[in-house]
């Protein structure tokens, strides 16, 4: 039986440890503070935002909340993550995505300073992560590493094949993975005879947004499957990219859906303002 990578858990010993350091820092007289904002109410945005502002609270960080109204123009959102930039008691800045769809997230990603963007999505933050230069990492990427590492799971010499190249989780997870020396394939919707390049794969991280679609067809026996997906099957309920009942009996380990990768991302967002405190 495969083993089961328990997301919250982990989740819980890191933010346990960052808890310590945040005291550390208090003792230092360093308070740290997340500023998050949310423009309109997107419902599954309002969840992130609240279950942000629970984990600061549970490692002792201030939070700021700034829940803007769905019609705040891009200029007016421009002002404020100025203003945040140039806040000192400001460690981070967060912009909860997805924007309404007449602000461009490109500039309000841009606008933030990488010395403060959390979420590492800024161009200079992802700049450095391809050169292996130090600065912010993406949450989740981040996360899945953390997930590995503290499940006993070994990287360097791995073949590893991720399914799906966003921005925010395939192009980062694939660095982070080639930082760790694996051997790292990307495939996507165009890749020819996908189930031939997956079934390589010791480790398997799927990240394509489309529900149940990796079935045990698609993975080698004994690899290692992480699930990023996060969708709703047609009992409306929720699932991921792996269809887990059908994978589970061929992989060594997997992660589930929900209580895998998901509370990863906001334990590594917290453990990038802690960072951004400088301790």
């Amino acid at each position: 039986m495969a083993l089961l990578i328990d997301g919250k858990e982990i989740s819980k010993q890191i933010k346990d440890e960052l808890k310590q350091k945040a005291a550390e820092l208090k003792s230092k007289g360093v308070e740290v503070t997340l500023a998050v904002i949310q423009v309109g109410d997107d419902p599954a945005s309002s969840v992130y935002v609240r279950n942000k502002k629970k984990g600061c609270e549970y490692v002792g960080i201030g939070s700021l909340s700034y829940e803007l109204p769905g019609e705040t123009t891009q200029e007016e959102l421009l002002g404020l993550i100025r203003e945040l930039n140039g806040r000192r008691d400001v460690n981070g800045i967060l912009v909860q995505l997805p924007l309404p769809e007449h602000i461009d997230e490109d500039t309000v990603i841009r606008t933030i300073d990488p010395a403060k963007d959390v979420d590492g999505f800024h161009p200079q933050s992802v700049g450095a992560l391809c050169i292996g230069q130090p600065g912010f990492v993406s949450c989740t990427p981040a996360g899945i590493i953390q997930l590995l590492k503290r499940s006993g799971v070994e990287i360097e010499g791995k073949e590893c094949v991720i399914l799906g190249r966003s921005n925010i989780v395939g192009k980062p997870m694939a660095l982070l993975m080639l930082r760790e020396n694996a051997t790292v394939t990307i495939a996507h919707s165009r890749t020819k005879n996908l189930k031939e390049v997956t079934g390589r794969a010791d480790i398997l991280i799927a990240a394509v947004g489309k529900p149940k679609m990796v079935t045990r067809d698609y993975v080698k026996k004994g690899a290692v499957v992480i699930d990023v997906g996060i969708n709703r099957d047609e009992n409306n309920k929720l699932c991921g990219d792996v269809d887990f009942a059908d994978v589970e009996p061929v992989c060594s380990a997997i992660t589930p859906v929900p209580g895998g990768v998901g509370p990863m991302t906001i334990a590594m967002l917290l453990n990038n303002c802690i960072e951004s405190a400088g301790l």
